[in-house]
């Protein structure tokens, strides 16, 4: 793939698409676009379960967003498709399970690399992103931190090169 021609395509996954995922998306759109690369990266985010499709992501979630500089108002939950397999580069789990539930719904022959988001955030001390919708402010806090780390690291590892 030429990266200079090319949009990079990235879906970050959680469960139900309304903490995590799309905590994550803002947070690497931020990142994007802090480092000059909105021509280059596109950042979306879905859930493996279809709890929560055309919903805003969760209030809590949105609230702590912005202290950090987020926009995540606009954005709305859908459930991840087969074509999203061939439609992005890079599909990101937030935990074990999701993963486990994006391997077995990828498509033989697909494009997209299917890993954890952490995965480019090897020293941030956690190898999964943790739901914190049945807790306080401290996880979402705590989930914005593992983000942070995870699109930094995202971006030096494979925008930036």
């Amino acid at each position: 793939m030429s990266l200079s021609t090319n949009k990079i395509r990235v879906l970050m996954v959680c469960l139900g698409n309304i903490c995590r995922s799309p905590t994550a998306e803002a947070m690497l759109r931020k990142k994007v676009h802090e480092a000059g690369l909105d021509d280059r990266v596109e950042v979306d985010s879905a859930g493996t379960a279809d709890y929560h499709v055309d919903s805003p992501p969760d209030r809590r979630a949105v609230a702590h967003g912005e202290r950090r500089g987020l926009q995540m108002k606009q954005l709305r939950g859908r459930q991840v498709e087969v074509a999203d397999f061939d439609r992005f580069d890079f599909i990101l789990a937030m935990d074990e399970d999701n993963l486990a539930n994006l391997r077995q719904l990828q498509p033989a022959g697909s494009r997209a690399e299917v890993a954890l988001l952490m995965s480019y955030a090897p020293r941030a001390g956690s190898a999964e992103v943790p739901d914190p919708y049945y807790g306080g402010a401290d996880g979402f806090e705590h989930v914005l931190d593992l983000v942070d780390a995870a699109a930094t690291g995202f971006i030096s590892t494979v925008v930036s090169n």
